[in-house]
C-alpha cells in the first residue's frame, strides 16, 4: 500500500514539474527577445562595407515588449545598425494598432535609416484609410517604402544594390492585382556587378531568387513554425504548411544566401511554443 502511495506520489510530483517546465517554456517564448547573429562574407561586398550592419524586423503585429516597447528599441539601439530593414507585416489586419506601431518605427527611425517592404497584412489593408494614413506617416517619417523598387548604398564611393519587392498579394489602388513574377522583378532591379540584397516577406520564392542570382534575401512570413520541435523544427508556415522547408534561419544555395527572421508578434496562433520572438542582426564582410 505504501508503494503504490509513493508511486501515486512520485507521479504527481512528475507531472507537476512537467507543467511547470511547460508553462516557463510558454511564457518564455513569448515574452523574451532574441538577437541572432549572421556574419555574411562575399567577395562582391565592397571594402567600404566590411563590417556594415543591417538589423531586420520582421512580422511586428503591433506586438507589445513593455511600455512603449522601449526593450525592443533599445536592443535595436544597442546594436548600433547602419541601416534597419522592415521585411512585412509590421502591423496586423485583424486587430491593427496603429499607435503601437507608428511608436515603434518612429523610434527606429532616430536609430538608423530604415528600409520597409510589404507582406501579406499590409496587402489586406492596402485599400482601407488605415494602411493609407499608416504609409503617409511613414514616408513623412522618412521611412522610404520600397514599392517594386531598388536603391543604391553608398560609401566611400562604392555601393551595393537595396531591392525591395511587395508581397505577391500586394494590391494597387486602381483595383488591379499586381501580376507578381519575382522573377521578371529581380531581373529588372538587380544589378550584376554589385551586391544585392533583397527585402521580401516570402521566403517560399527561394527558388526565384537563386535563378536570378541574389546574394542576400531577408525573409519573414513564417513566424519561425510558430511552434518548434527539436531537431526538426517549425511546424507549419503560411503558403508551405506543415513542416515547411524554409522556416527560419540561413538557408543557402549556389550563390545565393537566406535569412528568415523568426519575427516578433503573433497573428493566428496567439501564442509560440519553443519559438522565440527575434531581431535579426546581419554583419557584412568582405572575403570568401
Amino acid at each position: 500500500m505504501k508503494k503504490w502511495k509513493d508511486s501515486k506520489k512520485k507521479k504527481r510530483i512528475t507531472i507537476s514539474a512537467l507543467l511547470f517546465v511547460v508553462a516557463v517554456l510558454l511564457i518564455y517564448s513569448n515574452v523574451a527577445i532574441g538577437v541572432t547573429e549572421y556574419d555574411i562574407k562575399s567577395q562582391k561586398v565592397p571594402f567600404s562595407f566590411e563590417g556594415f550592419k543591417i538589423v531586420q524586423i520582421s512580422d511586428f503585429h503591433n506586438a507589445k515588449f513593455g511600455k512603449g516597447n522601449k526593450r525592443l528599441v533599445t536592443i535595436v539601439r544597442d546594436l548600433k545598425p547602419d541601416i534597419i530593414v522592415i521585411t512585412g507585416d509590421f502591423i496586423d489586419s485583424e486587430h491593427t494598432d496603429i499607435d503601437t506601431a507608428l511608436s515603434f518605427v518612429m523610434e527606429l527611425e532616430k536609430i538608423a535609416p530604415c528600409y520597409y517592404v510589404t507582406g501579406n497584412h499590409e496587402s489586406w489593408l492596402q485599400e482601407s484609410d488605415t494602411w493609407t494614413s499608416f504609409e503617409q506617416v511613414l514616408k513623412e517619417e522618412k521611412i522610404i517604402i520600397l514599392h517594386d523598387k531598388s536603391l543604391e548604398l553608398i560609401r566611400d564611393g562604392l555601393s551595393i544594390n537595396l531591392i525591395g519587392i511587395d508581397d505577391p498579394e500586394y494590391v494597387r489602388k486602381d483595383d488591379e492585382l499586381i501580376q507578381h513574377d519575382a522573377k521578371s522583378l529581380l531581373e529588372n532591379l538587380k544589378e550584376p556587378d554589385e551586391y544585392n540584397i533583397l527585402l521580401s516577406h516570402r521566403p517560399e520564392l527561394f527558388e526565384d531568387y537563386v535563378d536570378e542570382d541574389v546574394d542576400l534575401v531577408l525573409a519573414g512570413h513564417t513566424h519561425g513554425g510558430q511552434i518548434r520541435l527539436p531537431f526538426i523544427g517549425g511546424v507549419a508556415a503560411p503558403n508551405q504548411g506543415l513542416f515547411p522547408k524554409y522556416d527560419a534561419g540561413l538557408f543557402r544555395e549556389k550563390n545565393t544566401s537566406m535569412i528568415i527572421s523568426r519575427g516578433l508578434g503573433n497573428s493566428i496562433l496567439p501564442i509560440r511554443i519553443n519559438d522565440e520572438p527575434e531581431v535579426v542582426e546581419v554583419i557584412l564582410h568582405h572575403g570568401e
